[in-house]
């Protein structure tokens, strides 16, 4: 019995985490904001909990090389206290609303934990996902595996196809790829070009399923 209630807590919690009503920080007090671009602290006390927005979540090699992790949506968790990484940054791919929870909140409420572990299994998935696209051999493979993991991770379904809710920059996709800004500037014209991505007027990538589920399988 008391596995169910546990089980119920739970389930009634991460609905709760996933709704994402119009902000009101008067009721909503533990909020904080940040603006797109904006770097997130990263604390040791605690974990951040996206309640609506995308952070990018990446680290820095000794070089100077910045290296993609992966990506926090809502309801997603990420800290400090979830990697070994020295160098463990986040920043705002959006206008994002996070949650601070202390360590002592999460240990005393047995759902909550389970929550934070479901959350980072997949972030986990995420990592292992970029790994195996860094190592594919061709940059076009790359960079066709990269939009396909952003599809899967941040696409929402709209009339032409499925599109990316943030603003990446050539330089952001350069980056989770290990190539040059210049090499994907031509590539993503010559998919434009060819039908296999457009743009909306916000430069939000929409990709088109079917033209693109054919590309990847050549």
């Amino acid at each position: 019995m008391q596995r169910l209630e546990d089980l119920h807590s739970m389930l009634l919690t991460e609905k709760r985490f996933r709704e994402t009503p119009p902000i009101n920080c008067q009721e909503e007090p533990r909020l904080h904001f940040y603006h797109r671009g904006d770097n997130i602290p990263i604390m040791t006390q605690g974990i951040w909990q996206v309640y609506r927005g995308y952070v990018q979540l990446e680290t820095t090699h000794a070089s100077g090389e910045e290296v993609l992790l992966g990506w926090a949506k809502p309801s997603a968790f990420f800290g400090r206290r979830l990697t070994r990484l020295e160098l463990y940054e986040a920043k705002a791919l959006s206008e994002v609303y996070l949650r601070w929870f202390f360590l002592s909140e999460i240990e005393s409420s047995p759902p909550l934990t389970r929550l934070v572990l479901t959350h980072v299994s997949h972030r986990l998935q995420q990592t292992e996902a970029l790994l195996a696209i860094a190592g594919q051999r061709r940059v076009e493979d790359r960079l066709n595996q990269l939009l396909l993991l952003l599809k899967a991770e941040l696409g929402q379904s709209v009339a032409e196809g499925t599109r990316i809710p943030v603003r990446l920059t050539h330089q952001n996709l350069a980056g989770a790829i290990g190539t040059t800004r210049v090499t994907i500037t031509r590539l993503l014209g010559k998919l434009q070009r060819y039908g296999y991505i457009l743009f909306d007027r916000d430069r939000h990538i929409i990709i088109n399923d079917d033209k693109f589920a054919e590309l990847v399988l050549l």
